[in-house]
């Protein structure tokens, strides 16, 4: 699937989590709007997720996968496999263009419409079409500096910005420490 719709950013690092999303829409090369919400905190708080594609497709998906959360008393790692399962399978939800984001900071997963959940090896992992760039400018920042992971989503989103066209800098950043804040 190739998405020509956004960048979203997430990294853990020490303790914390941070998902980073850009706010451009665009349709058929135009811009539409410049401050659209594509990350967000679901099931009261406890997880943050972000979504690429079709914002009605990414809605739809992240609705989906809080009822799993609440199906599965707030397992993120069964939800994920579980929405991963019904999305593969369901002749509806197979037809939904989006990729989710969606961690804590103890998990971070990428879920697919093929049936993927994928936990990155190095807390960082981007998705959309300003992705790779975001993410090879976050893995730098983890290998290379002691910064903390808000930062470094919110810098690598502005770097994917500076390269991709589908990709803009007004940036919004949700983010949850393993202590609670």
């Amino acid at each position: 699937m190739q998405l020509h719709s956004t960048t979203i950013i997430a990294v853990r690092r020490d303790g914390q989590l941070a998902i980073a999303g850009d706010g451009q829409v665009t349709f058929d090369k135009t811009i539409m709007k410049h401050g659209a919400r594509k990350v967000r905190r679901i099931s009261d708080g406890k997880v943050l997720a972000g979504f690429a594609g079709s914002a009605a497709d990414g809605i739809t998906l992240l609705e989906k996968f809080e009822g799993k959360l609440g199906e599965y008393k707030d397992n993120i790692v069964r939800a994920a496999v579980e929405l991963a399962k019904d999305w593969r399978q369901d002749r509806a939800l197979r037809r939904l263009e989006a990729l989710l984001i969606v961690g804590t900071p103890q998990h971070l997963f990428v879920l697919s419409g093929n049936g993927d959940v994928i936990e990155p090896d190095e807390g960082v992992v981007a998705i959309g079409s300003g992705g790779p760039y975001a993410q090879a400018a976050a893995t730098a920042l983890v290998r290379n500096t002691s910064l903390d992971a808000e930062t470094i989503a919110r810098t690598s989103l502005e770097i994917a910005a500076d390269i991709c066209i589908y990709t803009n800098k007004d940036v919004v950043v949700e983010t949850m420490s393993s202590n609670g804040k």
